[in-house]
């Protein structure tokens, strides 16, 4: 469903302990919202709690939530994580997407 590149997974463990989740036991949230200049935005957050919609994935060792009515906006898609000065951080590399912002935080299908 999601996959997780390997710097991804470094990265979301390391915030994932600064704010006091267990990596081991945990979720990575990942949802879509309307917004953004591109008509749907990503998010992204930590959760210790899954509610009745929400569906579980796991890969390269990460569990990742996400509401069951985003599932289809996200299927194939890859969350990859891009530092240094020129990085924007955490990346979602959507095969569904048909057009997305300069910004890469929101898209269209």
């Amino acid at each position: 469903m999601i996959k997780v590149s390997d710097q991804a997974k470094a990265k979301a463990i390391q915030l994932m302990t600064e704010d006091g989740f267990n990596p081991a036991e945990d979720y990575i949230r990942v949802g879509v919202k309307s917004g953004g200049c591109s008509g749907l935005e990503y998010v992204l957050g930590f959760d210790n709690q899954k509610t009745d919609t929400d569906q579980i994935f796991e890969d390269n060792d990460v569990k990742i939530i996400v509401e069951k009515k985003s599932i289809l906006y996200l299927a194939g898609t890859i969350l990859e994580y891009s530092g240094g000065l020129n990085g924007k951080g955490f990346v979602f590399n959507n095969p569904n997407a048909s057009r997305t912002c300069g910004c890469g935080e929101s898209f269209s299908l």
